[in-house]
């Protein structure tokens, strides 16, 4: 990799602490304290990129990349030609050098012709496990978006590669990297504040449930279907699957757990410095939403078990959020206090006498004003993903594991995973992720390991 030649800056000086002691019911601006500022990372040479899956949020996660970085994108993959060729002009636009990258259908060829520093993964998440192992066995680090994998050994596999190669990856669990999250982090939870925390609530209440009846219909010239689907069960073709459709199937994922509980239980894990779960169970189904094809849950409870303290989480894709400031979120309650949080805020709210405490995201329109003009863009989420790109080629350099560390993004993804199994089970799940099986249950511990379909092979941990 090549050697940088300027590190970026990623803290202030300012003292917060008394900051909040002298604020009454404060609103921390965060951008006018100069939060986590961001410099360009100059490398001695352009660091080699590619992206495999030019969707929305792949083009995205690079479009991030580039702002940060001295970077060539060399390389792009999608089985879809009409998004590749469009995400080859739109990347010649956003790229210093100006060069169209070369553009792939099968990213095994993409590896093969590339010597990469760094592959962004941006693929509906049936891939991310194949794709990953093949990146870093290549001799790229990666950056891989959550969930890492749609089974449990796919991400011991994932983890396995990562170390066996000695490569970094980082995880697309980027509220590790959210400003104003590492600044309730840094105050409420290693301050204090909280007290002893006994209970976490988690939740999704967006209704994000795609679920219609398309008809079957002739697959398009400009699609790749077969290799689209890959290693998952080949569903009958009813419409273009990589915008929004494949995310209501669980051929291809982990439905609302797999999207959208893992980002929650992601953060609060790293806020409160958790593992694994001691136990894990969960309820659920579709209770409501029967009428089209879609068989993911609408209504679905999980719990998390740690000592003396329970991460609980809920999603309905109908009805009302419990809070309309928090439908997406998550709340601690300590002795002394609560902190909700999401990508978009966060209060602390203590108990009995004191000062509430606001925080809202940071967005940098002015340092960044093309995201004022990309098309579907999170804003509130392109400061952390800035970060983690940040993030990862400082660990790139340093040796140092990354914020969102692989087995850190295992861990989130499994056990959402399990919260799965265990709702089709119906009963609870001790993971050993030694010897990576359920013990005392061979019917649970054969879920592990999804079926792949021929001829596609399933990664196994012992022989990446």
């Amino acid at each position: 990799m090549p050697k940088l030649t300027q590190k970026p800056m990623n803290s202030t000086s300012l003292n917060r602490r008394q900051f909040l002691k002298g604020s009454s019911a404060a609103t921390l601006v965060l951008a006018s304290m100069g939060m986590m500022s961001m410099d360009f990372i100059k490398t001695e040479k352009p660091l080699r990129v590619a992206l495999i899956g030019t969707g929305w949020y792949g083009k995205s996660d690079l479009f991030r990349l580039i702002q940060i970085s001295d970077v060539e994108v060399e390389a792009l993959c999608d089985v879809d030609s009409n998004l590749l060729k469009e995400a080859g002009e739109m990347v010649s636009k956003r790229q210093k050098s100006g060069k169209t990258p070369k553009l792939y259908k099968d990213y095994r060829e993409l590896l093969a012709n590339h010597k990469l520093d760094i592959v962004v993964i941006g693929t509906p998440d049936h891939w991310h496990a194949l794709q990953a192992i093949a990146a870093i066995q290549s001799g790229a680090h990666v950056y891989l978006q959550k969930p890492i994998s749609v089974d449990v050994i796919e991400g011991e596999a994932v983890v396995a590669a990562a170390r066996k190669y000695n490569k970094k990856v980082q995880v697309g669990v980027q509220r590790r990297s959210t400003p104003h999250l590492i600044e309730t982090k840094k105050n409420v939870i290693e301050g204090g504040m909280l007290g002893k925390i006994s209970h976490v609530e988690i939740c999704c209440y967006y209704h994000m449930k795609a679920n219609g009846n398309p008809p079957e219909q002739p697959v398009p010239d400009f699609l790749d279907y077969e290799l689209w689907t890959g290693p998952a069960p080949l569903r009958p073709y009813d419409g273009i699957p990589h915008t929004r459709w494949w995310r209501t199937f669980m051929e291809y994922g982990n439905g609302i757990m797999g999207d959208m509980c893992v980002h929650m239980f992601d953060c609060v894990r790293w806020m409160l410095d958790l593992g694994w779960p001691n136990k894990i169970s969960s309820t659920g189904g579709i209770y409501v939403q029967k009428e089209g094809k879609s068989n993911i849950s609408d209504t679905q409870t999980a719990l998390f078990e740690y000592n003396e303290m329970n991460v609980v989480w809920q999603h309905r894709s109908w009805g009302n959020p419990v809070d309309p400031d928090y439908p997406w979120a998550f709340k601690i309650f300590g002795e002394k206090g609560m902190l909700a949080g999401s990508p978009m805020r966060a209060d602390f709210t203590p108990y009995g006498d004191g000062e509430k405490i606001h925080w809202d995201a940071l967005y940098e329109k002015e340092e960044y004003p093309e995201d004022l003009k990309e098309d579907r863009i999170e804003l509130q989420a392109a400061p952390a993903t800035r970060r983690q790109f940040q993030n990862l080629i400082q660990s790139m350099e340093s040796g140092e594991k990354p914020v969102a560390d692989i087995l850190e993004g295992h861990i989130s993804s499994a056990s959402c995973i399990l919260a799965n199994i265990s709702m089709e089970l119906g009963r609870p799940l001790i993971y050993d992720p030694v010897k990576m099986e359920i013990p005392g249950d061979p019917e649970a511990t054969a879920l592990l390991r999804r079926p792949y379909r021929s001829p596609w092979i399933h990664p196994e941990p012992n022989k990446v």
